[in-house]
């Protein structure tokens, strides 16, 4: 087990909502003052409020928000300008979509483990609202605005920890959700309002035939290659991709109890659905300190990702 622990959360979600058939959207209105960046600094001051610390015991800032601030420079250096100036804190970001946080959570826990860093602050934040087609029904109702963070330390007494993580990509289903437009493929220069290149395009269908075929195979490989079961976990917390997430729980044999589902009140919140459910688990007592937990999903590409830890 990689010996780390979160010592400090933080999220945040406009106060505004929409309402599409009873589901909960929030949603930055158009014309607000309040953006991507602002969401995520937010979110990276509450986490540091939580912990009690100060930005300068950070040893690097990552960002895993799937869409970008601006294509140049990342979004952690754009955080980083807001929370860190004056510093010289490593900022990076990692990508993966809709599990960008599970990839990082993965990843820098190998470091922390390692002694590179030591205290490691994560972002996520999207303003997904801004992407999406009005025409394309079931993906304009579906996503949401936010911002989560955590901080991630090395723990000393080796009582939580990061137990297994993996991840597959199967790119017959890269074009199954994408944004084309506004860089290299689609140049900004090209864009005419209204252009559907440059709108979010999903199709909802064979995502989850995709979805459906290969996810029982990797949730049944990660239990098999980290040794524990659905029995050994005390809470799972799936991406929120979607209503038919009950569906693809009971296909994986994972009953009702065991796991997470807030999509009727905030919808698919992309990269920060996963670490916004997570904490919304804790405030709500569904996870307690010592708690083993699964962070499982799917993101465009198509990618697979899960991760194991300790609370």
């Amino acid at each position: 087990m990689r010996k780390v622990e979160i010592i400090g959360y933080g999220y945040y979600v406009p106060s505004e909502t929409v309402e599409f058939d009873g589901q909960i959207r929030h949603r930055i209105p158009e014309g607000s003052s309040e953006t991507q960046l602002s969401m995520a600094v937010t979110a990276a001051k509450n986490a540091l409020s939580k912990a009690a610390i100060d930005i300068n015991e950070i040893d690097c800032i990552v960002a895993t928000s799937a869409v970008g601030i601006q294509p140049i420079p990342c979004n952690a250096a754009l955080i980083h300008e807001q929370i860190a100036k004056g510093t010289s804190i490593p900022a990076m970001d990692i990508n993966t979509t809709c599990t960008s946080f599970i990839a990082a959570v993965d990843a820098i826990s190998y470091l922390i483990d390692a002694g590179r860093y030591n205290k490691v602050l994560i972002v996520a934040s999207e303003k997904a609202s801004l992407g999406l087609n009005p025409k394309q029904k079931e993906s304009y109702e579906l996503f949401g605005d936010g911002a989560a963070a955590l901080i991630l330390s090395k723990c000393e007494d080796g009582s939580a920890g990061v137990i297994y993580g993996k991840q597959n990509t199967w790119s017959e289903g890269a074009h199954d959700t994408e944004i084309r437009g506004g860089l290299t493929n689609y140049l900004p220069k090209y864009y005419v309002e209204g252009t559907e290149e440059y709108f979010f395009d999903m199709n909802g269908l064979k995502v989850l035939r995709l979805a459906g075929k290969k996810l029982p195979k990797f949730f049944e490989d990660f239990q098999k290659e980290s040794g524990y079961t659905v029995n050994d976990i005390d809470m799972i917390i799936p991406h929120q991709a979607s209503k038919a997430l009950s569906m693809i729980m009971s296909r994986l044999g994972i009953p009702k109890d065991k796991y997470i589902d807030i999509v009727p009140e905030y919808g698919n919140m992309v990269s920060v659905a996963i670490p916004h459910a997570f904490m919304w688990a804790i405030d709500h007592g569904k996870i307690k300190k010592g708690d083993t937990v699964l962070l499982i999903g799917t993101a465009a590409g198509l990618t697979a990702s899960a991760v194991l830890l300790k609370y």
